[in-house]
């Protein structure tokens, strides 16, 4: 056998936000396993007639494994489809090592993760010249525990512009910390299934985050945005001018004038 496992990221929800190369294997595909849960199922919505579709979100590791090792092994062609892009939050190492452990080949097929799909939602640049040049994508300590030195608090006082996964649960705790970092009238963007029909974005500003997200009846399924380019955006202001199509910036593409 030639041929790869594949494990494809669906993107952040709408069917167009996924890669060419991901939407061409979902075509060729006869074995589909997916994250029911998170992934929008008109995203798969075009595969053969015979593909076979398995929701893993009920399912192991072990029994993702197997199912996977089977079909490849019956010359099957298996995605494995994660949402977003598989290399965040996917945990797609485990299941590689399985993988590699039953000597069958895989190659990932990367997606579009929610954080640039809302930062397009937003019409947001997340690095402003002069004003921010970092993007932290992050989460909160849930069943899975932080490493040393990324918890939130951390991670937020670099003052840099922040993407908060898997967090809208712990919203009080996030608001608190948000708070202290960035100030608690500093704005934030909520933004709840970005991308999918019924997304929303909702403004709030980190002392009021905890008391939106109730309101909004939203714990799960959002990410929250905070930092510099969120409050530039936010408050309209102009940002400098990138030096890159500056009339007097040379460099190889656009030679000196005479």
């Amino acid at each position: 056998m030639t041929q790869e496992l594949l494990f494809v990221g669906a993107g952040p929800g709408d069917p167009d936000l996924i890669t060419v190369a991901g939407l061409k294997a979902i075509q060729a595909a006869e074995l589909i396993v997916v994250a029911g849960s998170l992934v929008n199922p008109a995203i798969y919505a075009d595969r053969r007639p015979s593909c076979q579709v398995v929701d893993s979100a009920p399912l192991t590791l072990a029994a993702i494994g197997d199912i996977l090792i089977q079909g490849y092994r019956a010359g099957l062609a298996v995605v494995r489809l994660h949402t977003g892009d598989p290399s965040l939050y996917g945990a797609i190492q485990e299941q590689m090592a399985l993988l590699k452990e039953a000597a069958v080949p895989y190659r990932v097929i990367p997606g579009v993760t929610s954080a640039l799909a809302a930062a397009a939602g937003l019409n947001l640049e997340w690095t402003l010249p002069e004003i921010t040049q970092t993007l932290i994508l992050t989460r909160t300590a849930g069943r899975t525990p932080m490493p040393p030195g990324e918890d939130l608090a951390s991670l937020a006082a670099h003052r840099a512009s922040l993407a908060l996964y898997l967090s809208a649960a712990q919203g009080r705790e996030v608001g608190q910390i948000l708070s202290q970092a960035y100030g608690p009238q500093a704005p934030v963007a909520i933004c709840y299934r970005i991308s999918w029909p019924d997304e929303k974005i909702i403004w709030a500003t980190a002392e009021t985050l905890a008391e939106t997200l109730v309101a909004e009846r939203i714990d799960r399924h959002a990410l929250t945005l905070v930092g510099p380019a969120v409050a530039n955006l936010k408050s309209g202001q102009s940002a400098p001018k990138s030096r890159l199509y500056a009339a007097d910036f040379q460099h190889l593409y656009r030679p000196q004038s005479p």
